[in-house]
């Protein structure tokens, strides 16, 4: 089974302008050893990889909350949306699409992109 979307420019603009706001920051992807917890002696290779979790990068200290808001800014007046003039809380972005035309496609491109661009993995996806 082979699954086909039809590329849309506007689905891809807006995972484009997510990833934008963070330009700056370096792909990176820290992994650590999860505890295994008393075991046996038999240890295959393959724990390693059962017992390696991944996490997201923090934001490196160069992209402040002014840069934050530089490239914010930059991505509303690209879209033509009047610029927020400080950040409100810790960089909820919304993504906002009328019914029918591929959020959920879109949503799943982002966090592609974001994990492209800047090796990040974990998302929180809050859809009404």
């Amino acid at each position: 089974m082979k699954l086909q979307f039809k590329h849309q420019k506007f689905q891809a603009d807006a995972a484009k302008a997510v990833c934008d706001v963070f330009a700056g920051q370096p792909y990176l992807t820290p992994t650590y050893m999860m505890d295994k917890g008393i075991s046996d002696n038999n240890v295959s290779a393959f724990d390693d990889f059962l017992f390696t979790g991944w996490g997201n990068w923090p934001i490196v200290p160069e992209l402040n909350d002014q840069a934050i808001l530089e490239n914010l800014n930059k991505v509303q007046r690209t879209y033509g949306i009047e610029p927020s003039k400080k950040l409100e809380g810790r960089y909820n972005l919304t993504v906002e699409m009328e019914t029918g035309v591929g959020k959920t496609y879109t949503y799943i491109k982002t966090m592609y992109e974001l994990n492209k661009r800047y090796g990040w993995s974990k998302f929180i996806v809050v859809v009404p």
